[in-house]
């Protein structure tokens, strides 16, 4: 029997969990909460905070404090050492060492056995799961999975643990239903130098009858023009032209929507977006053509959610899934079977169903621009950005936006710099819709363009401008990204200088 055929009847018990939570959503949570407390009593965090008495969710905020990475980085440390029964029951030994953005000091978040087996391979195979009950005809394991993940060489951190990329750790634990059909060969994928990998991938995929492309889209955008240039400028759809399924996720798509359909103009391809990180797996697609994501209710995670307009870091009050609205900003918080407890992710986002619970991410809890009382987030400017690439035929490989303080007599502005992978043939016509398109989506923006904010000052970087500011900070490739939004003028300053 194909395999195609015989997953798509593994599945159909699958889709059933799901829609049993999606009708239940509040006791989904509620047997997540009751098991992570369950498992982690007798662990040192479970006794501080006397998991083994909570019965409420009111004694489980009383005991429990919010927490950053640099609150749990001294039992992290600990799980790294080799301590057991730290932040969950036994030893950790693997650990996704992440910046979430550029910031010199890297995380380590531990990813136990229930948070590889429960949370990222769930949500992968869920995601399979959905896009086969969507697409019944599907026949993605006929063909070979290309999987592009970052800097995925493993280190030592003590004599069994370690500690790599959350692409590596996946790698390094896949399942054989997944291994038999990824390409290109795992020395490959393991490579830690990024650029040379990524010439061998090309070579190496070339001749493969690939079905699945998954990967961050910036850096996919970086493999499928190296196999263009490698092939002697065939198109993608020679190259691959039984090519299903793009699995993305780590950055808002629809800024790079144009140049993935201008380079895979093929009416077949669908797009399937994950919320996936080194904290867990959250959320993903469940219909063709949405732009939302399911929340993912029953992956061992335990959500909270602090409304933005009442941020106040650790000091904030959250409430529980049952209280969240619709299109407002929320702060994400969980508490996971990886051991991280009222964790603050840093990433903010807004339910846009209640029924089911759906999620887009619309940015970073201190990645914003709020100098002049604007309240710029990232879901403006991407939108933004990829309106004004659409009008004016051009587009785009990465950017960051920061503040350009008051001097003088003279308005502040928003001092942008933009890579294109296609230059607009009229820069002020670009800035122009830009600007007005920021006035629309956002009205605290509109109101200070009115005031105090000039017209956006843009400049065009030259090629591999951010690229090379990543090579030369040693984070080139991996799960580093380039902060898009800054409230500061640090990182602005060290890319015009270059």
């Amino acid at each position: 029997m194909p395999f195609d055929t015989i997953f798509s009847w593994i599945i159909k018990k699958r889709i059933e969990q799901i829609a049993h939570f999606i009708e239940n959503p509040i006791d989904a949570q509620k047997a997540v909460w009751d098991s992570l407390l369950e498992s982690a009593k007798h662990t040192q965090i479970g006794k501080e905070h006397g998991f083994s008495s909570i019965s409420s969710y009111y004694d489980f905020k009383q005991n429990t404090p919010l927490r950053t990475y640099e609150d749990l980085a001294p039992y992290i440390q600990q799980s790294i050492a080799g301590k057991e029964d730290v932040l969950w029951p036994g030893k950790t030994h693997w650990f996704s060492k992440s910046s979430g953005t550029t910031n010199a000091k890297s995380k380590f978040i531990p990813v136990t056995h229930e948070a590889i087996q429960e949370c990222h391979y769930k949500g992968g195979k869920d995601l399979l799961s959905i896009y086969y009950h969507n697409n019944p005809n599907a026949k993605l394991f006929s063909g070979k999975h290309l999987i592009l993940g970052g800097n995925t060489s493993l280190n030592k951190l003590s004599p069994d643990s370690y500690f790599g990329d959350l692409s590596a750790i996946i790698v390094k634990n896949l399942p054989f239903w997944a291994e038999i059909r990824r390409t290109p060969s795992r020395e490959i994928t393991l490579m830690e130098n990024w650029e040379e990998k990524i010439d061998k991938m090309a070579k190496a995929c070339l001749e493969e009858d690939v079905k699945i492309i998954a990967g961050v889209p910036s850096w996919m955008l970086v493999l499928l023009n190296r196999i263009i240039e490698v092939s002697q400028g065939k198109k993608l759809t020679e190259i691959w032209p039984n090519l299903e399924l793009y699995m993305h996720g780590g950055v808002n798509f629809e800024p790079y929507r144009n140049q993935f359909q201008s380079l895979i103009d093929s009416p077949k391809l669908n797009y399937y977006q994950t919320y996936n990180a080194s904290e867990g797996f959250f959320s993903l697609q469940n219909e063709n053509k949405a732009t939302d994501m399911l929340l993912m209710l029953d992956y061992g995670i335990f959500y909270e959610f602090i409304p933005m307009d009442k941020f106040n870091g650790t000091n904030s009050e959250t409430i529980e899934l049952q209280e969240v609205e619709l299109d407002k900003n929320y702060a994400l918080v969980i508490s996971t079977n990886g051991g991280l407890w009222r964790y603050i992710v840093g990433d903010t986002i807004k339910f846009t169903s209640l029924s089911p619970f759906k999620i887009k991410v619309t940015g970073r809890t201190k990645h914003f621009i709020n100098a002049f009382g604007e309240e710029l987030i990232i879901e403006n400017t991407d939108l933004a950005i990829a309106k004004a690439c659409k009008e004016t035929n051009s587009g785009f490989k990465e950017y960051t936006v920061a503040p350009k303080y008051l001097e003088g007599n003279k308005k502040g502005a928003h001092e942008w710099v933009i890579e294109f992978s296609t230059e607009p043939a009229n820069l002020n016509e670009f800035t122009q819709i830009l600007d007005t398109t920021l006035c629309e989506l956002n009205s605290d923006y509109e109101a200070k363009r009115k005031m105090i904010l000039q017209s956006p000052i843009i400049h065009s970087a030259t090629s591999n401008t951010f690229g090379n500011w990543l090579k030369e900070k040693g984070k080139l490739g991996g799960q580093n990204k380039i902060p898009r939004l800054k409230n500061d003028r640090a990182f602005i300053e060290e890319i015009l200088k270059d």
